[in-house]
C-alpha cells in the first residue's frame, strides 16, 4: 500500500482515491455552520475520536477542500462529524492545532506527532557536545545550536557543517584521535590543521561558532509569560506563552491559565513563534 504525507500533514493512502465519493454521510448541519474565519477544525469518527486536526485562516474554505479531495478518501470515509474552534488569528490556530495533535495523536496527522527525544548541540571547552532536553532547559539555555529528533540527526548535521567549513573531525568529536596526529580530513586537505597544531584551538573554535551560527537556538526573551493578542471578525483573543511553551488561550483574561508544572520548551511552539516574535511584529502583553 503506497502512502505519503501531504502539505498539511495528512497521511494519504493513494490506493483508496479510486473509491472516492463525496462524503454524504457527514451531516450537512456541521458543515453549514463552519465560519470563514481563522481557527482549527476536527474530523471525528463514529466514536467521536479525532482522526484529523487541521487549521486555517478560513475554516470553511479549508474543510470544503478536504471534502472534495479524492486522495483523502480513507480519512473522509471514517469521519462522521466535524467540529471547529475559532481563534483570534493565524498564530492562535497554529498553536491550538499543535497542542491538540500532540494531545490526541490523530490517526491521519503525522507532521506534529510528539517527539520522544529532542537534542541539540552545545559547545563545551571549544568542542561540540550533544545535549538532551530531558536534562537541560532549552528555552533558558544560551549557546545551543539546532533542534534534532535523534542524536544521529545531530551528528549528521555536525558532519555536514564540519565538511563545509573544513573543521577538524577530531576537534568536532566526529573522530577519535591523538594529540599532534592529523585527522582523516587533514590527510585529504579538508581540515585546517587544528589537530596538528597548525591552527590554534581558539581559532578553530571561532570558525566552528561561525559555522554553527545559523542553527543557534534563541532562548526565551522574557522573564516570564506573555500574551500574544490577535483579533479577527470581532473575536479578540490572547494566546499565553512561556519558555516557548503554549499555556492556552483566553478572552479578556489578564493572567495565563495555571499550569500543573513549569513550562517546558516545546519545539513546535518555537518553530511557530520564534521568527515573528523576535522580529517584533506581534501585539505582545508582558504579564
Amino acid at each position: 500500500m503506497r502512502t505519503h504525507v501531504n502539505s498539511v500533514g495528512l497521511l494519504i493512502r493513494a490506493d483508496t482515491a479510486s473509491d472516492f465519493s463525496y462524503p454524504s454521510h457527514i451531516p450537512r448541519s456541521c458543515i453549514d455552520v463552519l465560519p470563514p474565519h481563522p481557527g482549527i477544525y476536527i474530523f471525528r469518527d463514529e466514536e467521536a475520536r479525532p482522526i484529523y486536526i487541521g487549521k486555517s485562516v478560513n475554516i470553511r474554505h479549508r474543510v470544503l477542500s478536504h471534502l472534495r479531495t479524492p486522495e483523502e478518501a480513507q480519512m473522509l470515509g471514517r469521519a462522521r462529524h466535524i467540529d471547529f474552534e475559532r481563534t483570534g488569528g493565524e498564530l492562535g490556530a497554529l498553536l491550538r492545532e499543535a497542542m491538540l495533535i500532540r494531545e490526541h495523536q490523530p490517526l491521519f496527522n503525522v507532521k506534529l506527532r510528539r517527539q520522544r527525544e529532542m537534542c541539540s548541540i552545545a559547545l563545551r571547552e571549544h568542542r561540540p557536545e550533544i545535549v538532551f532536553a530531558k536534562e537541560l532547559d532549552f528555552g533558558r539555555t544560551e549557546g545551543l545550536f539546532g533542534l534534532f529528533g535523534t542524536p544521529r540527526a545531530a551528528q549528521e548535521a555536525l558532519r555536514t557543517i564540519a565538511q563545509a567549513a573544513k573543521l577538524c573531525s577530531v576537534m568536532t568529536g566526529l573522530e577519535k584521535g591523538s594529540p599532534g596526529r592529523p585527522c582523516f580530513a587533514r590527510q585529504i586537505a579538508r581540515c585546517s590543521g587544528a589537530c596538528t597544531g597548525e591552527e590554534s584551538a581558539a581559532d578553530h573554535a571561532s570558525r566552528m561558532l561561525d559555522a554553527l551560527a545559523h542553527l543557534r537556538v534563541k532562548p526565551w526573551p522574557y522573564a516570564g509569560p506573555i500574551a500574544i493578542v490577535e483579533e479577527s471578525a470581532g473575536l479578540r483573543q490572547k494566546q499565553y506563552i512561556d519558555n516557548w511553551s503554549y499555556l492556552g488561550a483566553g478572552i479578556g483574561r489578564t493572567r495565563p491559565p495555571k499550569a500543573r508544572r513549569a513550562a517546558a520548551f516545546d519545539i513546535h511552539v518555537y518553530q511557530i513563534l520564534a521568527r515573528p516574535l523576535l522580529a517584533g511584529g506581534l501585539d505582545v502583553e508582558i504579564l
